[in-house]
């Protein structure tokens, strides 16, 4: 597409010498004698342009004025001066005021040829900035969540309701039920939408890992430190950064932490100045943070500081009417990925999913879904391509005397654990991979459960 260069100049003799030579390089070209008529069109109509020539002197309105009136119109658009003898004073005001450069007449072909060249190139470098970025950031922004429970929705819809303010959000729930998920909707729908969004995993790295990734570090702050390393609170100034797992803060980051939420400051690691920095919090944890509270585990202050306001996430086990979306959701996802995925999911493996509890909530329904596309040889996923922890329980009955009880949903989590850890021979990742959970679930299962490989031989 060609590019269209404005012109708007009281001089007839110049308006035709500059639209026959930029026709000539194959610009469009649209002349204006009236600056008048100029702004009208900018502000009244749709027509626009790449680039617009402006004399700085002109008897019916001040080149400054026409200026300061397209910059209100038309903020994209490059504007360029240009002088006569004794204006130059008018072009720097110009340029100050929002003009991209100015040309002093008279001024030779070349010239004129290289400023537009230049102009043209930094408006297509602006034009692809700003698509790269609103790709990235749709790219980046969460999928809004797939749900048709009532529960998940007044969810959702407080996490919307809250999105507006800069206060701190706690959000609670088991793991794999969407807490990233929901802090990010909470950021995207925020003012702060158009800054960053940054995650970090609170129980994944050591104290001293995580400190530096945080705060950040000074050169020479420590052995490797070969040179200075922004943390993830300079990164996220202006813009969200979400904390998983924060009841596994060590207790003297819990302390660091509560001064950046108090006073809006850090000091990174080396470092005797601090700095300030603005960024919303949201938290997130599996864990009963009143409980760790009482026994001395975790700051009082600082859980009042990211409690302001709290979302806790049912598991998926109680919204049982949202598999369905969610599994034909995932199984989208596999037909763009895979070559020849199945196109749908029986009855009988639905309704086998639907009667499972979900240990691993939607992480592992994710996991189930893309297992069985792999393993499907026809158009659908089966019940018999399921995990066998997926199959439906016997239904619930009275039980006579002689008849082992049902099981309830502690028993049956530790079951499901235990089978896992068969079926990989103790693996505790591939046991977790499995689950859909992450390795420290696994760990805290077994030691909740108080397990060893002797189990592994109990279906009790």
């Amino acid at each position: 597409m060609e590019n269209r260069i404005l012109i708007c100049d009281d001089e007839e003799g110049m308006r035709r010498y500059l639209g026959k030579m930029l026709q000539a390089w194959g610009y469009q070209v649209e002349t204006f004698a009236s600056p008048t008529l100029l702004v009208r069109s900018l502000e009244e109509t749709d027509a626009g342009g790449d680039l617009l020539l402006l004399d700085v002197k002109m008897p019916e309105m001040d080149g400054i004025e026409v200026l300061r009136r397209v910059r209100k119109a038309r903020p994209e658009l490059t504007i360029v001066m240009m002088t006569g003898h004794g204006t130059i004073e008018s072009a720097v005001e110009a340029m100050k005021i929002g003009a991209y450069d100015y040309l002093s007449k008279p001024f030779p072909q070349e010239k004129l040829f290289a400023l537009v060249q230049h102009c043209l190139e930094r408006e297509r470098l602006i034009e692809e900035n700003s698509s790269l970025k609103k790709e990235l950031r749709e790219r980046l922004a969460p999928t809004e969540p797939i749900f048709r429970s009532e529960r998940f929705g007044e969810v959702y819809e407080l996490a919307l309701q809250v999105a507006d303010s800069d206060s701190s959000v706690l959000i609670l729930g088991e793991s794999g039920t969407g807490k990233e998920l929901i802090a990010g909707t909470i950021h995207y729908a925020s003012p702060r939408a158009h800054r960053r969004f940054l995650a970090i995993n609170c129980a994944a790295l050591s104290e001293t890992l995580l400190e530096s990734q945080l705060f950040g570090h000074v050169k020479g702050a420590f052995t490797g430190a070969t040179q200075a390393q922004k943390g993830l609170l300079d990164e996220a100034h202006e813009g969200t950064l979400f904390l998983d797992e924060v009841g596994d803060l060590s207790p003297s980051l819990q302390a660091k932490l509560l001064r950046v939420l108090q006073l809006g400051e850090f000091i990174p690691v080396g470092a005797t100045r601090p700095r300030q920095v603005d960024v919303r919090f949201v938290a997130a944890t599996n864990k009963n943070l009143e409980q760790e509270v009482a026994r001395g585990n975790f700051r009082e202050d600082l859980y009042y500081r990211l409690n302001v306001i709290a979302l806790e996430l049912p598991p998926l086990r109680e919204r049982p009417e949202d598999i369905e979306p969610l599994a034909a959701h995932f199984l989208q996802a596999m037909i763009r990925k895979a070559r020849r995925p199945p196109k749908g999911i029986t009855p009988e493996a639905l309704q086998a999913m639907q009667g499972y509890h979900w240990p691993g909530n939607v992480r592992e329904l994710e996991n189930v879904i893309e297992r069985g596309a792999i393993l499907a040889r026809g158009e659908f996923i089966t019940v018999t391509m399921l995990p066998f922890k997926t199959r439906p329980e016997a239904p619930r009955h009275t039980v006579d005397a002689g008849e082992n009880p049902p099981l309830n949903l502690r028993d049956a989590e530790r079951l499901q654990v235990i089978r896992a850890l068969r079926q990989t021979e103790w693996n505790k990742s591939q046991a977790a991979q499995l689950l859909g959970v992450t390795r420290k679930t696994i760990d805290r299962k077994i030691k909740e459960y108080d397990l060893t490989p002797a189990d592994l031989d109990d279906e009790s």
